[in-house]
């Protein structure tokens, strides 16, 4: 009798217990429903897995089920559902480590730019890094410069011929953007500003336009101050894309034959990852950057792939890749909506000097008056 009482006993308490986890897992499954109902799906996730090569597959298992003997195994890709599942649910991406904390630490969004191409040493701990939002005063108040005044002379002195007709239009969004070889006393990458046209950026766009009108090609160079073009307004750092704009948008209304639109900047990484020897000699590393906003991102970012794939070609290396970048993590835009054939380039980082500033901008002008002429001809046919 006892024997039977423990049994009865023990029964009831594994029905109780199996009722109970079954109650449990219930609840759980209608709360992960609820939650699955009501998340707010990351559009990048989706698109990931929808445009990458598990859908392709998911397909194929598809009509495999459908039609035994219209598929072979070889043709299909091993998908793991779960992990497309948790994806999808979680909007994390385990082999991106960036999707576990991107919205819990504040401006960690900052690498979320798109790695569209990936050169040498290029993922996210290595992502071209933009000025601070440096404030105006400290725009304003210039720092002594180190170097030759003898440097980046124009073209006129260099005997030089300016093609008549302009095809290409450099400017510089951030010009002040500068390196620190050439700031007295900088330490840190904050330091490596100024408004001296030798000493910073625009010095680089003087060198590539030289370099083009030396291969024929025209060029438009903007030489704006920044600085004083958005004092002048009381405009801050935030809005010299925007102020850069009515430059833009000027020189393209007052010449039709503009058709390449260069923005030049300089980047806040240090020298490891901007810099690298190629057969001997330094370069300053070049990065493109596509904004994923603009209404011409698709025809801009073939532009940006076609200048990669030669770069790389002819000097393994140089070239960091081309960067996808919407408004998420900055303006997204970079005015290459006004020009289907629009490029921002970085050039460099801040530890740089003028050595190797000079053979990189000598082998983009190389490259870039290489894909011109090559376009030219095939326009004209």
């Amino acid at each position: 009798m006892d024997d039977m009482q423990k049994s009865q006993g023990y029964q009831l308490f594994l029905f109780i217990n199996t009722t109970a986890l079954s109650i449990t897992i219930a609840c759980i499954f209608l709360a992960s429903t609820v939650a699955l109902v009501t998340i707010k799906m990351s559009s990048d996730i989706a698109s990931s897995v929808i445009n990458g090569p598990q859908s392709h597959s998911i397909y194929l298992h598809l009509l495999k089920s459908a039609n035994q003997s219209f598929i072979s195994e070889d043709a299909i890709e091993e998908v793991a559902i779960s992990d497309l599942a948790f994806k999808f649910a979680t909007s994390i991406t385990p082999e991106d480590p960036r999707t576990f904390l991107g919205r819990e630490l504040p401006l960690f969004s900052f690498f979320d730019g798109k790695i569209h191409i990936a050169g040498k040493g290029t993922d996210y701990t290595t992502l071209p890094i933009e000025s601070t939002n440096v404030p105006m005063d400290k725009l304003i108040k210039d720092k002594e410069t180190i170097g030759n005044d003898d440097d980046n002379n124009d073209d006129e002195q260099e005997g030089t011929t300016s093609p008549k007709e302009k095809n290409v239009y450099i400017y510089h969004s951030h010009s002040y953007e500068s390196y620190l070889p050439f700031i007295k006393e900088a330490q840190t990458a904050d330091d490596a500003v100024s408004n001296d046209e030798k000493y910073n950026v625009i010095s680089v766009g003087s060198k590539l336009q030289k370099d083009l009108h030396a291969e024929g090609i025209g060029v438009e160079h903007n030489r704006t101050n920044m600085t004083e073009a958005l004092h002048s307004q009381g405009l801050q750092h935030n809005d010299a894309y925007t102020r850069a704009r009515d430059f833009v948008s000027e020189a393209l209304a007052s010449n039709k034959n503009l058709t390449y639109i260069i923005d030049i900047h300089r980047d806040s990484q240090r020298k490891d990852v901007t810099t690298i020897d190629i057969n001997g000699k330094s370069y300053a590393r070049l990065f493109f950057v596509v904004g994923a906003e603009s209404k011409n991102y698709e025809k801009n970012l073939k532009l940006a792939e076609d200048l990669n794939k030669a770069v790389e070609e002819k000097y393994p290396g140089l070239s960091r890749g081309v960067l996808k970048k919407d408004y998420s993590v900055g303006n997204g835009v970079y005015n290459q909506d006004l020009s289907d054939r629009a490029i921002l380039l970085e050039v460099g980082g801040v530890d740089n000097n003028r050595e190797e500033l000079d053979n990189s901008t000598d082998a983009f002008a190389d490259i870039f008056s290489e894909y011109y002429w090559k376009q030219k001809e095939v326009e004209s046919q």
